[in-house]
């Protein structure tokens, strides 16, 4: 299948970007050409002020031959992958960094570091993942929850996640975003916990317990994505053919859904965890210069987002 460019999605999102300070990262073991390429590339770009956190030696030795010049940048010399999950962590802890970025270390061994309860980033929300993605037969970027972190989610954790992804909605620019709630179908039935669940979070949304936005669920994907499919089976709401987020059931179906997207129909999409202190940039070596320069964009304005809560608060 051929992978044309996005639909310039992503480049709007890089336009909200221009008139705004890069924001200082710290780059946990960027030990591979294209992990410390990705952290280069958004450093030129303008999005982040890259503090590289691995062994010294090695990141010069990597960068030399492919022509990337690390001479700039802050270089935080450790000796190994786990010491740099821990020492990133830590600058963002000290206020040394407002984000953090994964290198060429493995995912858990960064996560680990982020959740760990001494040292670590949590909050009182959930951590979760979200996909930006940029869907070349959809009208807007859209925000898919949670298809990398929570597994099976309980009507509990769906609430944290779901308000992660409404509040980075909001940091990007969407006032009052929409949210779908998936389900296998549409109406509510005790053989289906994913469509009670749905149904509870949108009254809880009509209480006030997820604030920001306009909840609609349980919707299958058709009556999710297409106004049409949704008018054909009655269905009148103000979300369905047009979400902001997709909020999936679980970890499965939320990771089937981004995969298909990206390869069936050539979308793009850029990954972030929300919910802890910072938000974290995770890319991966599969990852398109795109897609790592989005991740990079999109954190850039949920950390300005968050400057200004922490202004007003």
């Amino acid at each position: 299948m051929s992978k044309e460019p996005g639909t310039g999605k992503y480049e709007r999102l890089l336009e909200r970007c221009r008139n705004l300070e890069p924001v200082p990262t710290a780059v946990a073991y960027p030990c591979e050409e294209s992990a410390l390429a990705g952290a280069v590339e958004a450093a030129q770009k303008g999005l982040i002020v890259p503090i590289l956190v691995g062994p010294a030696d090695r990141i010069a030795e990597i960068g030399r031959p492919a022509g990337i010049d690390v001479g700039d940048y802050e270089i935080v010399d450790v000796a190994d992958s786990h010491a740099s999950a821990s020492r990133a962590v830590a600058l963002v802890r000290e206020g040394k960094a407002e984000l953090l970025m994964k290198g060429s270390l493995h995912t858990d061994e960064l996560m680990g570091a982020v959740v760990s309860r001494e040292g670590g980033l949590r909050t009182a929300r959930r951590i979760s993942h979200i996909f930006v993605m940029d869907v070349p037969t959809y009208h807007k970027v859209l925000i898919v929850t949670d298809g990398a972190i929570n597994i099976a989610p309980t009507l509990e954790d769906k609430v944290d996640i779901c308000q992660n992804a409404i509040d980075l909605a909001v940091a990007l620019g969407r006032e009052n975003p929409k949210v779908a709630i998936l389900a296998a179908v549409e109406t509510v039935t005790s053989k289906m916990p994913a469509t009670i669940d749905a149904a509870a979070l949108c009254k809880m949304a009509d209480r006030g317990q997820i604030k920001g936005a306009l909840l609609d669920g349980p919707l299958a994907f058709d009556n999710a994505i297409s106004r049409e499919a949704a008018a054909t089976k009655g269905i009148r709401s103000e979300v369905a053919g047009d979400p902001d987020i997709l909020l999936a059931p679980d970890l499965e179906a939320g990771n089937i859904l981004a995969k298909q997207l990206s390869f069936l129909a050539n979308a793009d999409s850029a990954g972030l965890v929300l919910g802890a202190r910072v938000p974290v940039i995770l890319t991966s070596r599969a990852d398109s210069v795109r897609s790592r320069i989005a991740s990079c964009a999109v954190a850039m304005l949920a950390a300005h987002a968050r400057r200004q809560a922490i202004g007003k608060g």
